[in-house]
């Protein structure tokens, strides 16, 4: 297997997952910044032009962030990050759905829209007009779940998983394009603490 690396959360986020199951795979970067994600050499990889990618023993390709921590969970299901029993996959499965839906596409948009405009302009459809609006979506579900991690240690209590990792990239990619948690999120801020703690994030 290879994996097409490059910036960004979604990329950390498989980083991440490789470091907690202990995997090594080689590594081919893509220059996002220069745009070699949307070059014809990627597009044959990845049609929608997204990092990152995974190349596959056989030559065939497997994009999409959850797609490929699924497929890696499923090549080495220890330590298990999304879970070793139907119930704790389903639990996982919900939280992640959640965080991506509610949190990190809103905090992807609030980006893409206003500080990261003139990266994207030129590549997707931008709605600038709506970039505040997208930020106060995010901090209002980010709120609600401060609620919901209260007396937890992770989002699935005791069980550390990929739901946390894409939550942490993702929080910690909005601290540094101008959404910083809010402060009165103690609970997100303590866990966040906690995860920052783990030898994964410097992946």
């Amino acid at each position: 297997m290879r994996l097409y690396d490059s910036i960004g959360p979604n990329p950390r986020v498989v980083r991440m997952f490789l470091a907690e199951k202990g995997l090594r795979l080689p590594v081919q970067r893509v220059d996002l910044a220069a745009g070699e994600n949307r070059e014809a050499a990627h597009l044959v990889r990845n049609p929608y032009g997204q990092m990152p990618t995974l190349e596959l023993d056989d030559g065939s390709f497997v994009s999409e962030t959850v797609a490929i921590c699924e497929y890696l969970e499923e090549v080495q299901p220890a330590p298990a990050l999304i879970g070793s029993t139907t119930q704790q996959r389903a639990e996982t499965r919900m939280w992640r759905q959640r965080i991506d839906l509610n949190i990190c596409q809103h905090i992807a948009n609030g980006y893409r829209f206003s500080n990261g405009l003139k990266r994207f302009e030129s590549r997707i459809v931008c709605v600038p007009e709506g970039a505040e609006g997208i930020k106060k979506i995010a901090a209002d579900r980010l709120r609600w779940l401060d609620g919901q991690i209260a007396g937890k240690k992770f989002l699935c209590g005791e069980r550390f998983t990929v739901a946390d990792i894409v939550l942490y990239c993702w929080v910690d990619f909005a601290g540094q394009v101008g959404q910083p948690l809010d402060e009165a999120n103690s609970h997100i801020a303590a866990w966040f603490a906690r995860v920052a703690t783990r030898d994964s994030v410097a992946a």
